[in-house]
């Protein structure tokens, strides 16, 4: 097992470093349960691929369990779709070994550089939530190495399950995890592309394609700057995995439907000047991604890196906000409240914030993770420049908005949200809050997210 002083630690926004964390990179479950016992005085979370954009996989002054080294496939049941993995394995991994199977992960984010912990740590949600929920949904048993040395084998139903599904690492430390797939015949997704001219558009589209069942995976893509009669105007993208039949027989992809070659170019420089992402060149980039785009399109092959993971392709490119870094807001509102999302909406126009990647997409019925985000209804995430004056007071005046329609912001994006908020957004904190003390009564486990939300 190795261990090191890291400092800095950062989530991947970039945003609230740590300052002289302790990580250890046990290559074991002994090796572990050791790192768990050794912990000290300021405890220690679990920690993955370091994608989580805020303070939940941070510990400033302690321990850090790097999970990346325990990342072996245990089991594939290829006839009933199912894997059994160790948590620390990647998607892109999963992906290269299940993919020429003909099975896909039943649930993928925005990024497939996430560890199978951490996507059930904080419970992953994907553009097909209405259809498939969150990754927890999926899982079908996990091990769970608790504060006191053992190891525990969860499965959904369970207090401790609903806990850990969505408890950002505060339950323990997830070891392995079995979890169904989803069959498809090709590597390919057919997509459907068109413009939405505002924003009440977008939302009568999304919500007529979940009627319909037509397309697995939707998301829209707005313009943050665009106002007047033009608020909110997007391009909406939605998809489905291609079936072989609609591969034509002269097709190269048609020899070996099922491979799998994520292609990459090359990685953001280490220096970039601050305000690269400004007002002006968001203002320009976005005006140039609408007008590009289709006004419709149907069928359209992509490879499923493209479609799911295509800022995966530029890595580092978290660097291209300067520095100071950014800041991923997530929210959700629940039906009922599209008022609300559109008073919302409207503020962060007048506002300006300069985000190139601001995505609204519907939610299905929330899953029974106790601080898992979603919940029917819609979700929007933006990316901000931290350097925007009075940005702070700015989002938590957002925060109060989305706590006032019974919404809630996502813990895993999350590094600057007031305490006082926490309660109102997740009613079942209490409950939360009360198994972890019974659990961890010592506060093993802990992070900087915990200790400024006191969770």
């Amino acid at each position: 097992m190795s261990a090191e002083i890291a400092d800095p630690v950062t989530g991947w926004g970039r945003t609230a470093p740590t300052a002289a964390a302790r990580l250890v990179r046990p290559r074991s479950y002994e090796e572990t349960v050791r790192a768990v016992r050794d912990c000290g005085t300021r405890g220690g979370i679990p920690r993955g691929l370091g994608r989580a954009y805020g303070d939940a996989a941070q510990n400033a002054g302690g321990s850090l369990i790097d999970m990346t080294a325990l990342d072996r496939v245990v089991r594939v049941d290829a006839k009933a779709g199912t894997v059994a993995c160790e948590a620390g394995i990647s998607l892109q991994r999963l992906m290269e070994v299940l993919l020429p199977l003909g099975w896909f992960l039943p649930v993928t984010p925005g990024t497939r550089q996430v560890t199978v912990g951490g996507a059930i740590g904080s419970d992953i949600h994907g553009g097909n939530h209405p259809a498939s929920g969150s990754f927890s949904r999926h899982v079908l048993s996990l091990d769970l190495l608790t504060s006191d040395g053992d190891i525990r084998t969860v499965v959904p139903g369970t207090p401790l399950f609903e806990a850990t599904a969505g408890g950002m690492g505060l339950t323990g430390v997830i070891l392995a995890a079995t979890f169904r797939l989803h069959r498809v015949e090709t590597s390919l997704m057919s997509v459907d592309t068109e413009r939405a001219s505002d924003l009440d558009d977008l939302m009568a589209r999304l919500t007529a394609s979940e009627c319909r069942h037509r397309h697995r995976y939707s998301v829209g893509w707005l313009d943050l700057l665009a106002s007047g009669s033009s608020l909110g105007r997007a391009v909406l993208t939605r998809g489905e995995h291609a079936p072989l039949a609609a591969l034509s027989a002269r097709s190269p992809a048609r020899r070996q439907p099922l491979a799998f070659r994520p292609g990459r170019l090359p990685g953001a420089p280490s220096y970039v000047p601050e305000g690269l992402l400004g007002r002006t060149t968001v203002g320009l980039l976005n005006e140039l991604w609408y007008r590009r785009a289709p006004r419709r399109r149907f069928g359209e092959l992509q490879p499923i890196s493209a479609f799911f993971h295509p800022l995966d392709g530029v890595p580092h490119w978290n660097r291209l906000y300067g520095r100071g870094g950014f800041v991923r807001y997530q929210f959700v509102v629940g039906d009922g409240q599209e008022d609300a999302l559109i008073r919302i909406v409207r503020r962060i126009v007048r506002r300006g914030c300069p985000s190139l990647l601001a995505l609204l997409k519907r939610f299905g019925a929330g899953d029974p993770g106790w601080l898992s985000f979603p919940m029917a209804g819609w979700t929007l995430s933006l990316d901000i420049p931290t350097g925007r004056t009075g940005l702070g007071p700015f989002l938590d005046e957002l925060d109060e908005d989305v706590a006032a329609a019974g919404g809630r912001v996502c813990l895993a994006k999350d590094s600057r949200l007031r305490p006082e908020l926490l309660a109102a957004m997740y009613p079942r904190l209490e409950e939360f809050r009360a198994l972890r003390a019974e659990l961890d009564p010592r506060g093993v486990f802990v992070s900087d997210l915990s200790r400024r939300l006191s969770i």
